[in-house]
């Protein structure tokens, strides 16, 4: 029984050590959450990588120069589950994303929602 206390207080220290840093990692705090703005563009990539994935899209701005935004999304074991796949944000396709983007006016953002041009939605989609 005092081996088992003592893995109860050892992991106890641990989550007390290193749960604040994991909470801090999820922090969607640089994002608006109050703004959705729709980006209108072409996938230039998806990095379907751990810990999350990036949609990396073109967008051209008021100028019309091209601006690329990275959008950040679930881990790929999180979106898998839900039908996600590498090869469903494909290089090149035109697309429209909804997203929360930053509070500093960088082009990167949180995903919400994608609506590709043959009408096909993929994440959360309100009209």
């Amino acid at each position: 029984m005092k081996g088992y206390r003592k893995i109860q207080i050892a992991g106890a220290l641990a989550l007390g050590l290193f749960g604040s840093a994991v909470l801090a990692h999820h922090s969607g705090a640089m994002f608006d959450r109050n703004e959705v703005r729709e980006l209108h563009g072409t996938i230039k990539e998806f990095q379907f990588t751990n810990p999350h994935t990036w949609i990396q899209v073109n967008v051209p701005n008021e100028k019309g120069e091209i601006v690329e935004w990275s959008v950040e999304w679930g881990s790929p074991n999180q979106l898998r589950r839900q039908g996600v796949h590498p090869n469903t944000f494909p290089p090149g396709a035109e697309v429209t994303i909804r997203v929360n983007p930053m509070t500093d006016g960088s082009p990167a953002a949180s995903f919400i929602g994608a609506k590709f041009k043959d009408g096909t939605v993929i994440g959360r989609w309100e009209n």
